[in-house]
């Protein structure tokens, strides 16, 4: 029985477990899950993860929720090469480290951003004022400041000079604005030096297919069923604050 992924590929922590699991041409079948049709409220997708969220992971009888752990598990059932979440004690705390600080890093801002510029307005009807979205935007660059001056390494990857886990969550994460019409990398030559470091690694082709969904959201939003707009208010309280 090959283990099963479920994934939106519109939610960056998705993208990142599609991109580690087909990049490693690991055995497993991706099951497509549609957020935005409240697909995860389903008795059916309960059964999988009864906290109704994507990505989620079933092998077997075993099931779980979480990109990061679900990535850290399939790295160690299938054997995947050392580079990915490194052994070694240092270079596996580089790698941690990055994953522990994005979430109200990066992930946060980025996610933020996308939120009022295709969520708010197109979807739920809700202007966002100027001064929001200013600070939304500093925020941002405050972040992506941070990757680059802290986290990459010069002409390496996150946690060193081979690709990592830690990678593939940052690069999902950044390309969110990215989608939302924010040119993130302008202006920042070592961030995007970094980028096509990435694409490489993991290859044009699989890089594009990861992301085609995410960088089509702005007109996809516009066919929307009206009926279904309440699953994204969740989102609008949670940023616009």
């Amino acid at each position: 029985m090959s283990l099963k992924l479920f994934l939106d590929m519109i939610s960056q922590p998705c993208r990142s477990v599609f991109l580690f699991a087909k990049k490693n041409n690991l055995p497993v079948e991706v099951k497509l899950i549609s957020l935005k049709n409240g697909e995860q409220h389903t008795e059916k997708f309960r059964k999988v993860n009864p906290l109704r969220k994507v990505p989620a992971l079933k092998d077997g009888d075993f099931c779980m929720g979480e990109s990061i752990p679900m990535m850290e598990y399939m790295a160690e059932k299938f054997n995947t090469p050392d580079h990915w979440f490194p052994k070694d004690l240092q270079k596996r705390a580089r790698v941690n480290e990055y994953l522990s600080w994005q979430h109200l890093g990066i992930r946060m801002h980025g996610s933020k951003i996308f939120v009022m510029k295709v969520i708010d307005g197109p979807v739920v009807k809700l202007e966002v004022p100027e001064d929001k979205m200013a600070r939304a935007m500093e925020d941002l660059n405050w972040s992506l400041d941070l990757i680059e001056k802290t986290f990459i390494k010069d002409g390496g990857f996150i946690g060193g000079e081979q690709i990592s886990i830690a990678d593939l969550v940052a690069i999902v994460e950044i390309m969110q604005p990215f989608a939302s019409g924010v040119d993130v990398f302008q202006g920042r030559a070592k961030l995007s030096a970094w980028k096509e470091r990435v694409v490489q690694a993991v290859g044009k082709e699989l890089f594009d297919e990861a992301h085609k969904t995410i960088l089509s959201a702005k007109d996809s939003v516009k066919q929307l069923d009206s009926s279904k707009v309440e699953y994204f208010r969740p989102l609008t309280v949670l940023y616009f604050l």
